[in-house]
């Protein structure tokens, strides 16, 4: 024991020396920074263990651990304090002078190699620098176990690092195991999406990471979502706290933090719930409702409204099949309680999916009815008028069109009566013509497309006359204009993608550098070019989906049913994850989609 023990006293050293040269140097102030003098920005550092780490035969009740720092501090996130494998209960921790003290509510298992870990947990008392972190192991048998396992977190959509998720390891292969127990090993992810499971065993695991919302290191799929590698996975490393995987570094240090070796990638992404049954029901006006189902793909066997016959009623499910839109057409007046009868396979307590019949009772709010005595006086404009959107963006309108949605569906439409001029550079203006498309998913929306090319500098201009459509409510539509003209800014660019080797079906997203919104969307399953025009100088970063089952949507994976998430690549130009577009600029980019969706 003395000789383990001795082989674990070079740490405490090793750890200061390696952290020492991460940060500026300064004198860190151990009561009360001096007036006038430079700002603290050392962390602090721990100076002491006791029991000293590698500690073997610790006992499985009334263990206590106190970790000494050259500085005052406080606990910042007493979860982050987090104990591997973990129990129900968290290590519970105290402050005193200098020091922390970590103890546990429960006993501890018997013959089992323990980390504790402190990561963004701990702050200095004065300025509060924060405590990069620190890995304490020992064992409650006669050996401390010497595997390592490594990897990194990511989104499955944005390929983003994600800090704070828990990565869990479990010996049982099932992987109901993961929903039922907790695990064998964790640990948290840090700034970097980086983790390291150290001392453990040599022997097969099953890996996941979930974003633990309730902390209980086991995964809810109605509420978390979870990443899993297909296979199982067998350490191949030693821990040893010199090597870089084991050392805590200021996440600042772009260079030592990246250069750490990452086994695995675990990509994280949301279930879609299995469990069948309405599990939210509104009444939105008179004549319209909508019914929200818990899972995709409703199996509805048949739906009628109580008063009304089946052609009376316009119904429209979202493309995932989960949110059903309703709509009354009819000119009879909407009942007080709008009664939905709803025959749908429904899931029971165990798990199958049975005919249910469900009666949903919509009762009518005062503030929806048109037409009651005490709203009548303030009846607005729009409450007897068949409402709309009519827009087009200039940067978009060669793609997208000119748009129209209207809030409830039309029973009369008048497209032959839209008048559509252009006006070109000599201000001469003529008559043009245009398609129609209704959107094949929703049906109250419109795409009106001008069919020749669109001209710089020229405006167009689309005008829906007065009672051109009539929506289910007996309304006729106001008029009104929208003008666009493509823009002119000189200093915007222009990237074209010209694709080659495709040959599977990929939705291309144009994303902005942080890659949290979508600029401009295609959906291709051959070769050819993609233009994205009028781009402002900036980086911009590329998707590619691979829509697998050609439903022209992003899929989410299943655990239970072992399939990953569609596959996400972002391109990489000269080893960025970026395209770095200038002004004025014409850019033109090859991309073979051959190799760039091949296994790493």
């Amino acid at each position: 024991m003395q000789k383990r023990i001795k082989t674990f006293l070079p740490l405490l050293a090793a750890v200061c020396a390696c952290l020492l040269p991460l940060f500026a140097p300064s004198c860190a102030n151990t009561t009360q920074a001096p007036s006038g003098g430079k700002k603290d920005t050392i962390p602090p550092l721990i100076i002491d263990i006791r029991p000293l780490p590698g500690t073997i035969g610790v006992p499985l009740s009334g263990a206590t651990f106190t970790f000494t720092f050259n500085e005052y501090v406080t606990i910042k996130t007493p979860a982050n304090i987090f104990l591997s494998p973990p129990q129900q209960r968290p290590p519970k921790s105290r402050m005193r002078g200098k020091s922390i003290t970590v103890s546990f509510e429960e006993p501890l298992q018997p013959n089992t190699t323990y980390t504790l870990s402190f990561t963004d947990a701990i702050a200095d008392a004065n300025e509060g620098n924060m405590f990069p972190g620190y890995t304490y192991v020992f064992s409650t048998g006669e050996q401390i176990d010497s595997m390592m396992l490594t990897g990194t977190v990511v989104d499955c959509n944005t390929l983003s690092p994600v800090k704070g998720a828990t990565v869990l390891l479990h010996k049982d292969h099932a992987d109901s195991a993961v929903l039922l127990h907790r695990p064998y090993a964790a640990v948290k992810t840090d700034d970097w999406g980086f983790f390291a499971l150290p001392f453990i065993q040599d022997t097969s695991y099953r890996i996941y990471a979930i974003r633990d919302a309730n902390n209980d290191n086991i995964y809810d799929p109605e509420t978390e979502t979870i990443a899993f590698i297909d296979s199982l996975v067998r350490p191949v490393m030693v821990a040893n706290d010199t090597v870089p995987e084991m050392l805590k570094y200021d996440m600042t240090d772009t260079l030592r933090c990246q250069a750490r070796r990452s086994e695995y990638e675990l990509k994280l992404f949301r279930e879609k719930p299995t469990k069948q049954y309405i599990v939210n029901k509104v009444r939105t006006a008179e004549r319209s409702a909508y019914l929200t189902f818990m899972a995709p793909g409703a199996w509805i066997d048949s739906l009628w409204i109580r008063g009304f016959r089946a052609d009376q009623v316009i119904s429209q499910f979202n493309i995932l099949q989960d949110s059903l839109e309703l709509w009354i057409n009819s000119r009879r007046a909407a009942p007080d309680t709008m009664r939905i009868y709803v025959n749908y396979r429904k899931t029971d307590s165990l798990g199958r999916l049975v005919p249910t019949q469900e009666i949903v009772r919509l009762a009518m709010p005062n503030d929806k009815r048109t037409y009651s005595k005490s709203t009548r006086r303030n009846i607005k404009h729009e409450d007897t008028t068949c409402v709309y959107s009519f827009k087009a963006a200039a940067e978009t309108v060669e793609q997208n069109g000119f748009e129209l949605e209207f809030r409830n569906p039309i029973i009369t439409e008048h497209f032959d009566s839209v008048d559509f001029r252009v006006i070109n550079t000599r201000q001469r203006e003529s008559k043009a013509e245009f398609t129609v498309e209704q959107d094949s998913l929703n049906l109250r929306r419109y795409i009106l497309r001008p069919k020749d090319k669109m001209m710089p500098g020229f405006q167009y201009s689309m005008k829906l006359p007065y009672r051109a459509f009539r929506d289910i409510n007996g309304f006729w539509s106001d008029s009104t204009v929208v003008k666009v003209s493509l823009p002119t800014d000189e200093t915007l660019s222009v990237l074209e993608l010209e694709l080659t080797g495709v040959d599977r079906k990929l939705i291309v997203d144009l994303l902005g550098e942080k890659r949290d919104k979508v600029l401009r969307s295609y959906v291709v399953d051959q070769n050819g070019t993609l233009r994205f025009p009028y781009l402002k100088a900036g980086r911009y970063s590329i998707r590619f989906t691979e829509d697998g089952n050609r439903n022209s949507i992003v899929d989410t994976g299943s655990l239970l049913e072992r399939r990953q998430p569609e596959k996400v690549v972002f391109l990489k130009v000269a080893g960025q994850d970026y395209l770095s577009i200038p002004a004025s600029t014409e850019l033109v980019q090859t991309v073979d989609l051959s190799t760039i969706f091949q296994e790493p």
